[in-house]
């Protein structure tokens, strides 16, 4: 099984919003990175990942399965870590840890300990009494306690101070490198993407954006910046979207060869970081459903 998700032609229609026939693989045995601006979808579709929604049309797979006919097996080698509390809040982590493991076959209580004493919680404490950082270790420490196939998680390092996010970054490339997990985890902290990620998904507005490996994005897209004078239609067609500012630009491509050769050294051409990739990505496609709206409207 070369996919340990798949969407196919999945399609979600809110009041204000909809996901429309979208798919995505994401291939097993990898670190996959799930960026978007709030709002543009990401928690919409780990829900429909893990059948807390269901599609209005498509499907989705997990280890090849559909949660109609497999949903018991299919969560119980699943890891999941959601943006807030999912457990009652008048709990201690002792009584969750009950509640929880029967669930899980391969339940460790020797590993939850060990996260509880790593994460330095306290065990008799309400997670009521938690802070919004706690809440995250601790949801953390139970998806990690029973030897799940596949993490997915939703904003993981949401609330987390830097130096304890850096410490679960370090956690979760040696679950990658030591175990073979596959992780899929949406964020909008780029900056963690970087240190670990192998591949790179880009939403926005209900739309798959990009799907490429982390050394793709890298190797393939510039940011160039130079004098606003150099720009007309012919010049601008080598740029996936421009920002202009007074008399200069800068813009986001993946032409390098051209764009030397168009410019020769009148502009400067440096690495795009993802913040910058995702930015002008999402400026490109909002002004794509703009002019689409003003065509058809």
């Amino acid at each position: 099984m070369e996919n340990v998700i798949e969407l196919q032609g999945v399609s979600k229609k809110f009041q204000t919003f909809s996901i429309d026939n979208i798919d995505l693989q994401i291939k097993k045995g990898y670190t996959t990175g799930f960026i978007g601006a709030n709002g543009s979808g990401k928690s919409t579709i780990i829900k429909l990942i893990m059948n807390l929604l269901q599609p209005d049309r498509g499907n989705v797979k997990v280890f090849g399965m559909n949660h109609a006919n497999h949903e018991k097996e299919i969560k119980s080698r699943i890891g999941f870590v959601y943006d807030s509390n999912i457990y009652y809040e008048s709990l201690n982590l002792r009584d969750i840890s009950k509640i929880v493991a029967p669930a899980y076959k391969q339940w460790d209580n020797k590993q939850f300990n060990k996260y509880i004493d790593q994460f330095e919680l306290p065990l008799n404490k309400s997670i009521k009494s938690f802070s919004k950082g706690m809440q995250m270790k601790a949801s953390i420490a139970i998806a990690l306690s029973h030897n799940p196939e596949l993490i997915i998680m939703d904003e993981p390092t949401a609330g987390l101070d830097p130096t304890f996010r850096r410490e679960l970054l370090d956690i979760f490339q040696d679950v990658m490198i030591n175990e073979g997990k596959s992780i899929f985890f949406s964020t909008h902290t780029t900056s963690d993407l970087e240190r670990f990620a192998d591949y790179i998904v880009l939403v926005n507005k209900g739309e798959i954006l990009l799907h490429q490996s982390l050394e793709e994005l890298r190797e393939q897209y510039v940011l160039v910046k130079g004098s606003a004078d150099l720009l007309d239609r012919d010049t601008e067609s080598h740029f996936i979207n421009i920002e202009r500012s007074h008399d200069t630009f800068q813009a986001l491509s993946k032409n390098v060869e051209e764009v030397q050769k168009v410019f020769n050294n009148h502009v400067v051409i440096e690495k795009a970081s993802l913040d910058e990739i995702m930015f002008f990505m999402k400026s490109a496609h909002r002004n794509e459903l703009n002019n689409s709206n003003y065509k058809y409207s």
